[in-house]
């Protein structure tokens, strides 16, 4: 990225036209340019009308409201202005124009302002996840752990846990420096230990639920399995209330994996259908099996689909290791006295259903029971842990920790020293404090512009 010295803007809100078009400056020169176009400068955090001119030619080009945030009271920590314009794409067109000929003005390129309030302390590189997350949340509970993780859920834990372990490091240090002072205490190593051992349980307690974070942040995938013409596409179509896969009496039509994504419960869902699976000597179709194999074995659950009138087929051996549940499908088409809407089998892991896609009958058991299993699935308590990076940081750390207690027994304290300095590094480059620029891009890569 430029340097932060230049001054930056975007536009903030939603693609044009819209009601409203909220264009952000920042950097030092944004009051300058704020008091270009609107000939003044409003009061801190108070909104003003504004007639907002091209400062070149002093045409006329919009109405707005004006807002001004000096730093380092500003989101950035820098001097930030807003426009609140008319929202045409002409109004937003003219506005840019006028901005990009003033000097040491340009446009912000993806994630700048978020990377700029991180850069002046007023986010730590947790939070900023939380924010991207927050802005790519489609359900209900990907929004609540994001907004937990922008508020500091993991990066106020990561903070202390890094605190203690300085206080920690400080005992180890004092004894290895002052050995030889009458007045140092000869066992600051014990409480040193004690710290680490504390923090590797906590650490290790936050790790346990790691996969269920970074699960909710990707959706429960469930695939849609079973022979050819049991009715896989139709209970997909069911599920996604809408046509999202082609359905034929023909066997074999569907080849390809198709992936549905869905909020059920305020849970994120990725339904795949798959191609039937059976023997075939068609190139295609032995393609779409294979597949089909390929990404059940992937899914956290299996629903196998079964034509219930005709005899119970085993589920293919190479997916009955995942997590399956037995739909015994078109029971529209067999007589009632056989038609069981829900049963458990007790002793076992399957659960089964009948029901009719093409009907609906028996469908809403079903699909209840589903969203119970998701909420299961990812649990009540709020996640520490929803990344790869926050997972990975920690494990490490906690290592760190463990191999300082186990030096701790051989009385190496040069070495206990260097494992607690080593883990609270680590927590450090968790929260950006430390080494982090060699990810700085990765993280902001998947941000909008304007944000």
């Amino acid at each position: 990225m430029s340097p932060a010295r230049d001054t930056i803007f975007a536009l903030s809100s939603g693609r044009p036209p819209a009601a409203i078009a909220v264009v952000r400056l920042s950097g030092p020169r944004a009051g300058e340019a704020l008091k270009a176009l609107a000939g003044k400068i409003p009061e801190p955090r108070r909104a003003a009308l504004a007639r907002v001119r091209d400062p070149q030619s002093g045409e006329l080009i919009d109405e707005a409201l004006a807002l001004w945030f000096p730093g380092p009271r500003s989101e950035t920590g820098e001097d930030m202005a807003e426009l609140q314009l008319h929202g045409g794409r002409a109004v937003v067109a003219a506005v840019f124009a006028a901005l990009s000929r003033i000097e040491g003005l340009r446009m912000a390129e993806a994630g700048e302002f978020t990377r700029r309030a991180f850069e002046n302390g007023h986010l730590d590189l947790t939070a900023v996840e939380g924010l991207g997350d927050l802005i790519y949340a489609e359900t209900e509970a990907q929004r609540r752990q994001a907004y937990r993780q922008l508020k500091g859920l993991l990066g106020d834990r990561a903070e202390t846990w890094r605190k203690r372990l300085i206080e920690a490091l400080a005992l180890v240090e004092a004894r290895i420096d002052f050995a030889d002072e009458a007045d140092v205490p000869e066992d600051l190593v014990g409480p040193a230990l004690k710290i680490a051992a504390e923090l590797a349980a906590e650490m290790a307690a936050a790790l346990a639920g790691a996969a269920r974070g970074e699960r909710l942040r990707d959706g429960l995938v469930v695939a849609i399995a079973g022979p050819p013409n049991a009715g896989k596409s139709t209970l997909l179509n069911r599920i996604a209330r809408r046509e999202a896969a082609i359905v034929s009496p023909v066997a074999g039509t569907t080849r390809d994996v198709i992936e549905v994504h869905l909020d059920l419960g305020g849970y994120p869902i990725t339904v795949l259908d798959t191609a039937g699976i059976r023997d075939s000597d068609d190139p295609v179709e032995q393609e779409g099996v294979r597949r089909a194999r390929e990404r059940a074995q992937q899914a956290d659950l299996i629903l196998w689909v079964e034509d219930a009138a005709a005899s119970s087929a085993q589920a293919d051996a190479a997916i009955r290791a995942t997590p399956s549940w037995i739909i015994r499908n078109k029971v529209d088409l067999i007589s009632k006295n056989k038609n069981e809407i829900l049963r458990h089998e007790s002793g076992l892991s399957n659960i089964e259903f009948s029901l009719s896609a093409t009907t609906g009958e028996g469908f809403e058991p079903f699909l209840a029971h589903l969203a119970r299993h998701a909420a299961e699935f990812f649990g009540t308590e709020p996640a520490l842990i929803s990344r790869e990076r926050h997972r990975k940081a920690l494990e490490n750390a906690r290592q760190a920790l463990a191999r300082a207690i186990a030096e701790g027994e051989r009385g190496r304290e040069d070495i206990i020293a260097e494992e607690l300095r080593l883990a609270a590094q680590t927590l450090g480059r968790l929260t950006g404090r430390v080494d982090v620029e060699d990810i700085l891009d990765v993280i902001f890569r998947d941000f909008c512009i304007g944000k």
